[in-house]
């Protein structure tokens, strides 16, 4: 199950997941990006987008307005809908409108493999390699990687900073896709909520404070998230 959660309220951008994207609106648009792949279902707060998602038919559920992450969101979502703890349940951004499919496949199989081999992880997560002028935009947010492949750090500052100021060609972006079992996304919504979670504003955080594993795949894409009316320019002189 493909669950995406969409509020309005964005700080940065005012209704951004209504915007218009190649005639349909944002919200939509990445819904039917991934639709492909599996079921998808929109979670929300809000009257408009679950009439939204009727007019399109897109399944959709109402929750809280309360959540302070879209992943607590998701997670009351999968409740709602009944999935079995065993369940694959990805978290697709709703600013994500360009996402190709194969990212987000590539986040369902290696699930799929940690639960075949009992991989004592609570997510799976992606990135792919930015240049270092992208690596200096905050809302491109940086992922460090140990030996294993594994989240060390989440940030929106450059990192690893470079001491001899070597300026190495890429740095890890961080793709703000997240995929759970069922069990493992109620886990992970039980820790409370992180020191370091709310300093970078970076839910993924709880996770690492908590010492739990993110495995992270590395995947080639275009896409990014919309979060300024600038991105939003960008993404369509570049798909549009």
């Amino acid at each position: 199950m493909i669950i995406i959660p969409a509020r309005l309220n964005s700080s940065r951008f005012a209704n951004k997941i209504l915007v218009d994207i190649l005639g349909l609106p944002m919200v939509i648009k990445t819904a039917k990006q991934v639709s492909c792949l599996d079921e998808v279902t929109i979670a929300t707060d809000s009257q408009e987008v679950i009439d939204l998602a009727n007019k399109y038919n897109i399944n959709v559920v109402m929750t809280s307005d309360k959540h302070q992450s879209g992943t607590d969101r998701i997670n009351e979502a999968a409740n709602l809908l009944g999935l079995d703890d065993n369940d694959i349940v990805i978290n697709v951004q709703g600013d994500e409108p360009f996402i190709e499919p194969a990212v987000v496949e590539a986040v369902i199989n290696r699930v799929k493999q940690s639960t075949q081999n009992s991989e004592n992880i609570m997510m799976v997560s992606c990135y792919k390699k930015i240049s270092s002028e992208l690596a200096d935009d905050p809302n491109h947010v940086k992922v460090l990687l140990n030996a294993q492949n594994n989240a060390i750090y989440f940030s929106r500052s450059k990192i690893p900073y470079h001491r001899d100021h070597y300026e190495q060609s890429s740095y890890n972006g961080h793709l703000g896709i997240y995929g759970f079992t069922k069990k493992t996304l109620n886990d992970f919504c039980l820790l409370e909520s992180s020191g370091i979670e709310n300093i970078e504003k970076l839910e993924q955080l709880r996770a690492i404070d908590h010492e739990k594993k993110i495995a992270m795949v590395e995947v080639e894409s275009k896409s990014f998230g919309i979060d300024t009316e600038e991105d939003l320019k960008n993404a369509l002189k570049l798909f549009g």
